[in-house]
């Protein structure tokens, strides 16, 4: 078992550096190996249509309001939800207030559906009951994405509970990170909801829990839950998933804070490297490309940073260097607020929250393109193909041709709020919306619904 766990963490650490291409059927952690949100040799096609079944393949209900992304290993999909007992809902854009009324119980699950056919598997219920924090009104009770390593399934819900089971639902132990109530930091009273995702690195799990007071960073042992090391944080309330990479032969684990992003041994959670970034509000997940760090993300249009791989000790630079040290460079302000951008042969493409799309060139930092999307955006772009794949709050998914040149491909209508990144598996691309986990891919059969069961209370 540990030979199967060292293979899968090579997948992570191979593809921080290049184009994946993914021949097998893994997608397993929040935006795919490295978290690159890349997957060549797919054929994913441009356009579908949700009405006609045009490219869709099958659609599955998912009962309860969840923003975490599916994950796929082998022929088997995972989600996580939160189901609530009372109607919910969530408002898209700026039209909120922040704070969501929680008025009722949930029950946080997990659930396994057939990546074939999307008939459900199994579901298991983690825990129910009032929640312990409240949540931004744009966000649920289950947003963090669950991960797996083709043994151990790992899945952290806003309930507080980190739980790890087989692929065949057998609950393996679950264990307490106590309150999970990241919010905006001049306002300790707010809470929106945890948001960062599990890694698995080895024999562990590590989790980030940065939040109003106490955040740390630790590693579970995967296969009795014991906590194998611990590192307090002295850091503000962020939402960013930690990401794996190996450098000149030496594992780290890069983790963004709200006053610096840092480079951890994995195994022993010993911080390596620290990069000043003092800001508030940090969603977007740090990854690797063209041999750099790239991270982004604060309250709101800041710059994106890419930093040289390979660092030790304090690698800060003044607040007005562009290039210096270890900053191979920093854009102008406008950078990505909630989703995470995606590097793809030599240009970085994301967008802002409010709908405003742009390209950067990977190496120099300088802007190549900006246009407008026309719609508001919280999840994270991918790239397959030359296409890059952008979804938006309102429900459709855009389809861009990758390159220097700006141009839209596709405008393809969900019918659903889409709020989680989708995933890419065995010439196929999973979509999670409001309700429903959809398949989409060339040469489809006759589209399906296959319901969830139990009903329950849906959002409006």
């Amino acid at each position: 078992m540990r030979l199967l766990r060292s293979i899968f963490i090579a997948l992570p650490l191979a593809a921080a550096g290049a184009v994946a291409t993914l021949d097998a059927q893994q997608w397993p952690t929040f935006r795919g190996p490295g978290a690159a949100g890349v997957a060549d040799g797919q054929q994913l096609p441009a356009e579908w249509d949700i009405k006609t079944g045009k490219n869709i393949r099958w659609k599955t209900e998912i009962p309860g309001l969840s923003h975490s992304s599916p994950i796929v290993w082998g022929k088997q999909i995972f989600v996580t939800t939160a189901i609530p007992d009372v109607p919910v809902s969530i408002v898209l854009g700026d039209a909120g207030t922040g704070r969501a009324k929680e008025a009722g119980s949930y029950s946080w699950r997990l659930y396994a559906v057939d990546a074939t056919n999307g008939r459900i598997q199994w579901q298991q219920e983690v825990k129910s009951g009032a929640p312990r924090t409240q949540r931004h009104d744009k966000a649920s009770q289950a947003n963090a994405t669950p991960a797996t390593d083709g043994r151990s399934l790992v899945a952290i819900f806003g309930s507080g509970d980190i739980a790890t089971f087989t692929l065949d639902g057998k609950l393996t132990w679950k264990a307490d990170l106590g309150v999970l109530d990241p919010g905006m930091f001049s306002d300790q009273t707010s809470q929106w909801g945890h948001a960062s995702s599990p890694i698995l690195f080895e024999n562990l799990a590590i989790v980030q829990v940065d939040r109003h007071r106490e955040s740390y960073l630790t590693a579970f042992d995967l296969d009795s839950g014991k906590r194998v090391w611990t590192v307090n944080r002295n850091e503000r309330p962020v939402w960013a998933t930690p990401t794996l990479l190996r450098t000149n032969g030496r594992d780290e684990l890069i983790v963004v804070g709200g006053y610096h992003v840092r480079g951890y041994d994995p195994r022993t959670g010993q911080e390596l490297w620290r990069f000043a970034d003092d800001a508030q509000v940090k969603t977007p997940t740090p990854f690797v490309s063209d041999g750099l760090i790239v991270f982004a993300g604060g309250y709101r249009g800041r710059p994106i940073y890419a930093l040289k791989t390979g660092g030790r000790g304090d690698l800060s630079v003044p607040a007005e260097a562009t290039s210096q040290g270890h900053l191979a460079w920093r854009t102008e302000p406008g950078g990505p607020y909630t989703s995470t951008p995606v590097a793809y042969k030599g240009v970085l493409y994301g967008v802002r929250d409010e709908g405003v799309l742009f390209a950067y060139d990977m190496k120099t930092g300088q802007r190549v393109w900006r246009e407008r999307s026309n719609a508001t955006h919280a999840a994270s772009l991918l790239a397959s193909d030359d296409r890059i794949y952008v979804p938006t709050e309102e429900g459709e998914i855009l389809v861009l041709k990758a390159g220097r040149t700006f141009e839209l491909l596709a405008r393809n209508d969900m019918g659903e709020t889409c709020m989680a990144t989708p995933a890419i598996s065995d010439r196929t691309l999973f979509v999670r919306t409001r309700n429903h986990l959809y398949a989409i891919g060339t040469s489809a059969d006759k589209p399906k619904t296959v319901a969830a069961a139990p009903r329950a209370a849906q959002p409006k």
